[in-house]
């Protein structure tokens, strides 16, 4: 009987920084990464940064619908995606763009998805890539079961799930790690806290110092990293890879980024945070530091930088003029019936059969009038 303290196992929580903005490096802490691998998530960060812009362009200019971008945040995501295999699990939110064409997917499929395409949602054949999560924190549940039944299988597969800020505020979230952490599942949660929750800030959805600490509670593994380090991520993301890929169990990395831009076209950050605050996170821009460490270290040369810029350029004008190409051959709403059941349920052919007969209509009369 009476009162004692309970201090529980692993109750505090690592920060991780290894290249911070002024290109200060901790070289005792820097990761072992291949020459190849480096030039990889360059190459992924910069085609990322340069798609994400180009979209934001093309919104502009109606030649796609509501677009989320992901300026910014593209070492939290390339720098931990970048440790799964082909054969392991990538369940994305919608702000992980540059990582999923790291892993396969066409940039001609995104423009696909952004224009209301339901082809731009095709899974290819044999891909362990989920479709983008916009539900908040759903993709979590998805993610905790696939981890459980690769290890129920005994297939070796990791499963890496992204999710923002705002996710941690779900009852998704919590769900996912009790239940990851209860059965041992094998996936890697990273949270890409970029401060803000649509409009609502960080302070404003937990009281608690850190993100990373709510892992304590489910009795897992939680680090909090530089998200904007891209050495950073890669050294707690393999850690946690390689926890999970031996049995160790789930982790989850909070990567402390910002989003620099709107949370999605139609919201107008202006009218929720500060310049000064964007300006302050510009400084600390992930691309940039990264570039500057790929040169000191002579693994990539100026002119080569310039080389690929050329090349990306002309890659994402080629997946535009290819995917405006294909809307053409698209667009008959009827497809959207064909797509969600093996076998379309009674219900669902009626809804198709009035769809079908009011366009019917609406084409007489069009052809009429």
């Amino acid at each position: 009987m009476g009162r004692k303290r309970i201090e529980p196992s692993n109750c505090t929580i690592d920060y991780l920084s290894i290249l911070d903005e002024y290109g200060n490096l901790d070289t005792g802490l820097e990761p072992e990464i291949p020459p190849e691998m480096h030039l990889k998530m360059l190459r992924a960060m910069l085609l990322g940064r340069r798609f994400d812009e180009r979209l934001l362009d093309l919104q502009r200019q109606g030649r796609i619908g509501t677009y989320p971008p992901t300026k910014g945040q593209e070492a939290a995501h390339i720098g931990s995606a970048i440790l799964l295999k082909d054969s392991d699990w990538f369940v994305p939110s919608f702000r992980e763009m540059a990582a999923e064409i790291m892993r396969g997917r066409t940039m001609e499929s995104a423009l696909l998805y952004f224009n209301g395409y339901n082809e731009g949602t095709i899974v290819p054949e044999g891909s362990k890539d989920l479709p983008m999560a916009v539900p908040v924190a759903s993709q979590i549940l998805h993610a905790v079961g696939l981890a459980w039944a690769a290890k129920y299988r005994q297939t070796g597969e990791v499963v890496m799930a992204f999710f923002g800020d705002g996710a941690t505020s779900e009852g998704d979230f919590h769900e996912g790690l009790n239940c990851a952490a209860v059965y041992q599942a094998p996936v890697v949660f990273v949270c890409q806290n970029n401060q803000w929750a649509i409009s609502v800030p960080l302070a404003r959805q937990t009281h608690s110092e850190t993100l990373a600490q709510k892992a304590i509670a489910y009795g897992m593994p939680g680090i909090q990293v530089d998200g904007n380090d891209i050495l950073a991520v890669y050294a707690a993301a393999k850690e946690a890879v390689d926890r999970a890929r031996d049995g160790g169990g789930p982790t989850l990395i909070e990567c402390v980024t910002y989003r620099i831009m709107m949370h999605t076209t139609s919201d107008d950050p202006k009218k929720y945070r500060s310049e000064e605050e964007v300006e302050c996170w510009r400084q600390r821009d992930p691309l940039i530091r990264y570039r500057k460490y790929l040169l000191q270290k002579n693994l990539i040369t100026e002119q080569q930088l310039i080389a690929l810029e050329e090349e990306i350029k002309q890659d994402i004008q080629a997946a535009v003029e290819r995917a405006e190409k294909r809307m053409q051959e698209l667009g008959n709403p009827l497809d959207q019936f064909d797509h969600l059941f093996a076998e379309m349920p009674p219900r669902l052919r009626k809804h198709k059969e009035a769809l079908a007969k009011e366009l019917a209509e609406a084409g007489r009369e069009a052809h009429h009038g």
